[in-house]
């Protein structure tokens, strides 16, 4: 738990004294939190299915797997170029394929459905119930075992082998068809050509294998060598069939992700290693399976990578090694943009920011008073700020700054009846009350709730470094941090980054894991926002560790979103697939949808949003960002036609501010342009910002991401007759030189945002 102050993990580890016994209230700073909800708040839900040894551990939530360890009955695992699922009746493994869904809105989804698989079950015992035995940062042991009997089964992303041992006995195999054997000289060996998919099974040295039925076969195990791997095959070449066989009994045991900041290079540095032990043979270590964000332009496996799997996130190719590094530029930000004048509009600008600033209180609940729309609403208007404070009005910024501080302060102090944050040790869990999107009953979206409250804080301690203090409420910031992003593995106070799937690169929202499709995440960009909060809290605060933590989740997940959400370079979406986006990304499925509202403009909207001066990675393709907008008119006119028309229809322009902005990456002239000063306005933002960010632009010209700085918050924009705009924001107390990679050089003062052409 190393982004914990001292102080505050003896707190979270029940060093503190508590006080009224009936709702346990922690102090935490000037802060307090509770170790049981209040009232008749219901708890979070219990996480029973672990072994002894992972039920001391912090509930590994939100992640690929999380359905295993809340259900007796857990729905399909998603571990591509595999899913698995365990069942009363033994362990399935299967090859998902494509298959297209129409909608009602003439689109398609894309699925990739746990559908036809193999089932092992061992032959001398029933298998028990599913269980977490270990936990990678990308890899899973499962048991089975049944009183003295054990079972034992490891999955990992992009593996293409399940390993699997047995205490005593024999394993079989049953097959959803008829499977024809293919020749092979190993007598280890079964390879079956079912339907048009293969799979090849690996025994030890005296296996037998004995065919029941057409679809059924058996392992007889000798003595002391019950293991066994089971691979689903990309082709039946001979050729691929070798390769698996180096490396069949090469069973993986722990898979662990490390990542290394640069600041003087703006780089990220990340290694995927994988440990195995050799179970026979030689140890030719593990075949691993890349996805295409980790191959594509990645010059350290070019010549290296084997053939590959077709799979719902685009082709994994398999790669012989226990390891492999992936190098990426941090395509960073600043808090904030300066101010703009000189324009026709300034006056416009100012009459929108004392406009904004009357109606400031009541914008931090326009949607409700649960932490998703308060956390909204304080960043809401932590942003308003910085057009206030920009533009010289600093009598507006001191009064927004102390409004969004009292109301952080009033959910951190305990004492607000209507919000307060619970901790649950027995789970490593903190839920805010009231419950909302489902944040406590499902631990649900914590990283984009909690992002919000993280962000809000860190820019106010830009400017008030002592309210962010310990002893005041840095603790409580603290305390959200470390629930989401925790890098302690295996601890027992919260788990290891626990929204986060380090080799898929992205996030998952869902905590429990519900439903067939696997674990899901829809707002990708509510994502970025938390990292972006985790940047600028780690440097306010000088915790460096986090800092780079927050480097590396914002420069992984941006790539990510390029491909999965994105697919910018053209390698993952289905061809079937029209749609320029996917707006929900499940484990075996993607669509062009949301959960609450199937209108195309919230579906576009939702992976935008919020839009501030950290999404300018959204512009790192204007071609795109502009194919993107274009698709909007098209899909509102078929929603029309054909979409679930609800009773009360949003604004027809809903969100106008948020797609100006957004266009404003690509072409700001004609997105400022498009913004309507009294249209619909979303409820994150504020005409005041929206204004300014586009007027910022129009002045500035697009992020050029070709230029870096050796420091960790800059930007740069160029304007179409190549003038350049060098931003650098200094969050340290002692002035700050700058050198940007084409030459310029910046001194920035302490505190402040700095500015060259």
């Amino acid at each position: 738990m190393r982004f914990i102050h001292a102080c505050q993990l003896a707190f979270l580890m029940g060093c503190a004294s508590l006080g009224a016994a009936s709702a346990q209230p922690v102090k935490a700073g000037a802060g307090t939190y509770f170790l049981t909800p209040k009232g008749s708040d219901k708890p979070m839900p219990s996480a029973p299915m672990r072994t002894e040894a992972m039920l001391k551990t912090a509930a590994q939530t939100n992640q690929w797997y999380s359905t295993l360890i809340f259900n007796s009955t857990p729905e399909a695992i998603f571990a591509y170029p595999l899913s698995v699922k365990p069942t009363a009746a033994g362990f399935e493994m299967a090859l998902p394929g494509k298959e297209i869904v129409p909608t009602v809105r003439r689109d398609v989804e894309v699925h990739y459905p746990h559908k036809n698989p193999l089932l092992f079950t061992p032959t001398a015992f029933e298998p028990g119930p599913a269980k977490l035995a270990k936990a990678g940062d990308w890899s899973i042991d499962i048991s089975m075992a049944r009183g003295a009997d054990d079972w034992l089964m490891t999955v990992a992303h992009g593996s293409p082998f399940v390993s699997m041992q047995v205490s005593r006995g024999d394993m079989r195999v049953r097959l959803p068809s008829d499977g024809r054997r293919l020749p092979v000289v190993d007598p280890r060996v079964l390879v079956l050509q079912v339907g048009d998919k293969a799979y090849a099974l690996f025994g030890p040295a005296g296996v037998t294998w004995e065919s029941v039925s057409t679809t059924e076969w058996t392992a007889r195990l000798p003595a002391g060598k019950g293991y066994l791997s089971a691979a689903a095959l990309p082709d039946a070449q001979p050729a691929t069939l070798e390769l698996f066989a180096r490396h069949a009994y090469a069973f993986i045991t722990d898979t662990r992700v490390e990542w290394t900041y640069d600041p003087s290079r703006s780089q990220v540095e990340t290694s995927f290693k994988a440990t195995t032990r050799t179970l026979e043979g030689p140890d030719n270590g593990p075949l691993l399976g890349l996805y295409p964000h980790q191959w594509f332009q990645n010059a350290s496996v070019q010549g290296r990578l084997g053939p590959a799997f077709d799979t719902i996130r685009g082709k994994i190719h398999v790669l012989a090694a226990n390891s492999f590094q992936k190098t990426n530029t941090y395509s960073s930000f600043v808090p904030f943009w300066p101010a703009v004048g000189g324009t026709p509009r300034t006056a416009e600008l100012d009459d929108l920011l004392k406009a904004d600033k009357r109606t400031a209180r009541r914008m931090m609940l326009q949607n409700g008073q649960g932490p998703y729309w308060q956390g909204k609403g304080i960043q809401r208007n932590i942003k308003l700020m910085d057009v206030a404070e920009q533009q010289g009005d600093q009598e507006g910024r001191d009064q927004l700054l102390a409004m969004v501080q009292k109301r952080m302060e009033e959910w951190f102090s305990g004492g607000n009846a209507k919000g307060y944050f619970h901790l649950d040790k027995s789970l490593g869990v903190v839920a805010a009350y009231p419950d909302e999107f489902f944040q406590v009953a499902q631990i649900n979206d914590h990283h984009f709730t909690y992002g919000y409250w993280i962000r809000t804080a860190a820019e106010i301690a830009l400017r008030d470094p002592a309210w962010a203090a310990q002893e005041q409420w840095g603790a409580m910031v603290d305390l959200l941090v470390a629930d989401i992003a925790t890098t302690e593995r295996s601890g027992s106070a919260f788990p290891f980054l626990r929204n986060f799937d380090p080799y898929e690169g992205h996030s998952w929202a869902s905590g429990i894991g519900l439903g067939e499709w696997g674990n899901n995440q829809e707002s990708s960009s509510e994502a970025i926002n938390a990292w972006v909060g985790l940047i600028l809290w780690g440097e306010v605060t000088g915790n460096k560790a986090l800092r780079d933590l927050g480097v590396y989740l914002f420069t992984a997940e941006t790539e990510a979103i390029n491909f999965y959400w994105f697919d910018i370079h053209g390698l993952v979406f289905a061809p079937e697939y029209k749609n320029v986006e996917v707006s929900m990304l499940f484990g075996g499925k993607y669509a062009h949808n949301t959960w609450w509202t199937d209108e195309p403009r919230q579906i576009k909207g939702i992976n935008l949003l919020p839009i501030t001066t950290a999404s300018t990675y959204l512009g790192v393709d204007p071609g795109y960002v502009k194919r993107n907008l274009d698709a909007l008119g098209p899909e509102v006119e078929t929603y029309r036609k054909y979409g679930k028309l609800p009773p009360n229809p949003p604004p027809r322009d809903i969100w106008q501010d948020v797609f100006a902005k957004y266009g404003a990456l690509a072409d700001p002239t004609a997105a400022l342009a498009s913004w309507d000063r009294w249209g619909s306005v979303e409820v994150g933002e504020t005409r005041t910002h929206a204004l300014h960010f586009l007027l910022s632009l129009q002045q500035m010209g697009l992020p050029d991401f070709s230029v870096r700085a050796d420091t960790l918050l800059y930007a740069v924009f160029k304007q179409p007759d190549g003038r350049k705009t060098y931003l650098a924001y200094n969050a340290g107390t002692t002035p700050m030189d700058v050198t940007f990679s084409d030459g310029k050089t910046l001194t920035v003062a302490p505190r402040t945002l700095g500015r060259v052409q």
